[in-house]
């Protein structure tokens, strides 16, 4: 098929024309690409032309007047509405009557924010301050393609603001939330900063990083829901955020716990027992075994977890299960000190630690309980989540013994879930475990 050049009298008209329709817009045109451009000089142009509307965040500490933590946001709203991390500003959310969320841009002084709303599940949080900023990100779709170049901008630690170039890689398959793979290096301190095209169009929010250019962005049509949802008519700051974050947790569960360890789950065959094994697309399992022939135990280790996590607070999460299976084979050992060794493992304590402000402490009971044709030694240990109403963690270990020299102690662990689901989940769970 022949094609035609336009004539560079033409061309040029048509781009002034474009650039005349933009300034009546106010919208800025795109600088216009030229062949052999050095990548560098286009991550200097993205970086100046983009800069002003990054801030930096910080939460201070009233009593001590200085910061427990900092983050980036980035202005969304001519009427100062700006983006963020929840985990940014989560010091503020648990303790608002000793905290406060500043904003700095460049020398200036510190601006202080308020926060409309928070999407936990996502980590996100919708800012708003008296800033007056005709020069915001826009929050619309953007088709890209695995391997676009972007451009990720944040304040890593007390650096200053910087660009980190890197390539879009699609959304990541199985996760608890929608989250973009991003090949580049987003660093602490960048947390709550855009990743954006050369053209200015946001991709995502920084949220995480796992090192070596294994960065993720909280997709940009969740973060856009959420700044919509503080301009409807009938939106209302919560009046205490923790009860916000409490309703979209337990709302949430219904998307990952609800049939867990329900129909048709998978299951592995570990020595002589059969045992559940990644009951959804969102764990990941991994065995190990220690066979030194100058130990009297030998073992099998089958032990799968979520990849994700929802972030609450410093010291806890939600969203992440975890399940092992130990089975322990006596090579040396009498039945009588097999059996004693086997309940020395089932007593170790599976429980993890955490800050008595937001947890209450462990509450367990042992009892043995008949499941199908096997008596299981199972113990059942619980705390609630003091702010956040009727969550809990749970850890809840079963032990079978009784055929010969073999033995399966396994181990299940729930956080932030509701009473009911870690009862229902432990049910099904401890179903699914016999011998082969």
């Amino acid at each position: 098929m022949r094609t035609e050049r336009v004539p560079e009298a033409t061309r040029l008209r048509i781009i002034a024309g474009f650039v005349a329709i933009a300034a009546l817009a106010g919208v800025a045109a795109p600088a216009e690409a030229q062949e052999g451009d050095d990548p560098r000089s286009a991550t200097a142009t993205v970086f100046a032309r983009y800069a002003p509307r990054i801030l930096k965040v910080q939460v201070v500490e009233v009593g001590s007047a200085a910061k427990v933590s900092t983050g980036t946001a980035f202005v969304v709203g001519a009427d100062g509405r700006l983006l963020t991390n929840y985990h940014v500003i989560s010091e503020w959310i648990h303790e608002p009557e000793n905290h406060r969320i500043e904003l700095l841009a460049g020398d200036g002084a510190p601006i202080i924010a308020e926060v409309l709303t928070v999407d936990v599940i996502a980590d996100l949080a919708v800012l708003q301050a008296p800033l007056a900023s005709p020069d915001f990100f826009e929050l619309g779709p953007v088709a890209l393609r695995q391997g676009d170049r972007l451009y990720s901008l944040g304040h890593p630690g007390d650096l200053g603001l910087s660009i980190v170039e890197g390539t879009y890689n699609g959304l990541l398959p199985h996760t608890l939330y929608q989250k973009v793979h991003f090949t580049g290096s987003i660093n602490p301190g960048m947390s709550g900063g855009p990743t954006i095209t050369e053209s200015g169009r946001v991709v995502g929010v920084n949220v995480s990083t796992m090192g070596n250019q294994r960065s993720f962005l909280v997709p940009q049509a969740r973060a856009a829901a959420l700044v919509e949802r503080t301009r409807a008519s009938d939106f209302a700051k919560p009046a205490q955020f923790v009860d916000l974050i409490a309703v979209q947790l337990r709302d949430f569960q219904a998307e990952y716990l609800t049939n867990l360890f329900a129909g048709d789950v998978p299951q592995v065959e570990v020595g002589p027992f059969r045992v559940a094994t990644e009951p959804s697309p969102i764990f990941r399992c991994w065995g190990n075994a220690d066979r030194d022939p100058e130990k009297l135990v030998e073992t099998l280790e089958h032990a799968c977890t979520t990849d994700d996590y929802v972030f609450i607070a410093s010291d806890q999460r939600s969203g992440i299960l975890s399940l092992d299976h130990t089975v322990l084979r006596s090579t040396g050992l009498s039945p009588r000190r097999f059996a004693s060794y086997v309940e020395a493992v089932f007593g170790l304590d599976q429980t993890p630690g955490g800050s008595e402000k937001h947890v209450t402490p462990w509450s367990c009971t042992v009892r043995n309980v008949g499941v199908a044709a096997n008596t299981m030694r199972v113990s059942y240990c619980v705390r609630r989540l003091k702010k956040l109403g009727a969550l809990y963690d749970a850890v809840v270990t079963a032990a079978v013994i009784g055929k010969g020299t073999d033995a399966l102690v396994s181990t299940l662990r729930l956080n932030g879930v509701s009473s009911a689901n870690a009862e229902a989940l432990s049910t099904r769970w401890l179903e699914l475990i016999g011998w082969r």
